[in-house]
């Protein structure tokens, strides 16, 4: 596998996030799989751009990063939580204009679009209902106190995101004007995450006719910080490069 170009992992991070949670996964993953994360816009280096909160925006964003991967090596998509979402609809907009897609979809920490969400259905509640959920979910840090920095910089984005997570499943329910969506997916649950339980993402077996897993990785609903998620990507990547077809002229 030296020999070889590192299958590339391709990452989405959560609500309100940017991609820092993926910085550390390099030596986690194991060898021949490289991370490329992708920054949505409105928050760190992309912070002067607008968010975007439509579906069709978000393909527009992300599309075009995806139309030469498909034709050199296969790669996989991670996403977690919104980035879930994120990841299943840029394959389905690539499926629809037959264009490649990865070999692996691998889904995190999220619901499938047909699912209840605890956040995502509330996106346009109060502040004061937004914030009791998210300190129910554990996603409301310890410290922040209302008019501080968590609250100015960063429940903006998090609503934002919501509203985007909101409608990227309201239009995954959308019918398909292509076939059914072929490739396999991996959903990936925390034993203690209240968001998106095990039994939940056993419920992403219906949105593909390829092969499906569901395997539970220890944590809550941020687990994608701890060692046992990219580890068991690394080796689905790894997986992935061995049943790869080999190029022409390649024994």
């Amino acid at each position: 596998m030296s020999d070889e170009r590192p299958v590339r992992l391709h990452c989405f991070a959560h609500a309100g996030a940017g991609v820092s949670a993926f910085y550390g996964w390099g030596p986690r993953l194991g060898p021949g799989v490289e991370t490329v994360p992708h920054l949505l816009p409105g928050r760190e280096r992309r912070r002067s751009e607008p968010r975007l909160t439509r579906p069709a925006d978000l393909l527009a964003d992300q599309l075009p990063r995806f139309t030469g991967e498909g034709g050199e090596a296969p790669y996989l998509m991670y996403g977690h939580s919104l980035g879930a979402l994120v990841a299943y609809s840029v394959t389905r907009a690539l499926h629809e204009a037959g264009l490649p897609g990865p070999a692996l979809l691998v889904v995190g920490a999220c619901p499938p679009p047909d699912e209840l969400s605890a956040l995502a259905d509330q996106c346009r509640a109060g502040d004061e209902e937004l914030l009791r959920l998210l300190g129910e979910a554990g996603a409301l840090p310890a410290r922040a106190r209302p008019g501080d920095f968590w609250h100015q910089a960063v429940l903006p984005v998090l609503r934002d995101d919501l509203v985007l997570a909101h409608e990227l499943r309201t239009a995954a329910r959308e019918p398909s004007p292509a076939r059914p969506l072929a490739v396999p997916v991996l959903a990936v649950a925390g034993a203690d995450d209240p968001l998106a339980r095990p039994a939940a993402m056993e419920r992403w077996r219906s949105w593909t006719t390829g092969p499906f897993a569901v395997r539970t990785v220890p944590g809550d609903h941020f687990f994608l910080r701890g060692h046992d998620l990219p580890r068991l990507v690394g080796r689905a990547a790894r997986v992935v490069r061995r049943l790869a077809p080999q190029p022409a002229g390649v024994r």
